[in-house]
């Protein structure tokens, strides 16, 4: 999985999304990362209050990681649909 996120949103739906490739509840995921099936919860609909260090452990416990990248041009079109989105 490599995706494009620039939302506390779409990070939310990128988790959500790797949790149910691989048959996780929010509860079992939050059991891997050592945080409250809440915690999981709040990060999977947006919350931009979530701590850098409670996001990697979710990350690492979907074994996914964080990237830091220079910003990719966009059209003004795909920007439209991303603040639709996010």
């Amino acid at each position: 999985m490599s995706d494009l996120a620039r939302s506390p949103h779409q990070i939310g739906n990128l988790i959500r999304r790797q949790r149910k490739t691989l048959g996780l509840s929010q509860a079992q995921l939050g059991e891997r990362a050592g945080l409250r099936q809440a915690s999981v919860s709040l990060i999977e609909t947006g919350n931009p209050a979530v701590r850098i260090d409670t996001l990697l452990a979710l990350l690492a416990a979907l074994d996914l990681e964080f990237r830091i990248a220079p910003r990719s041009r966009k059209t003004l079109r795909e920007q439209d649909i991303e603040d639709l989105l996010g």
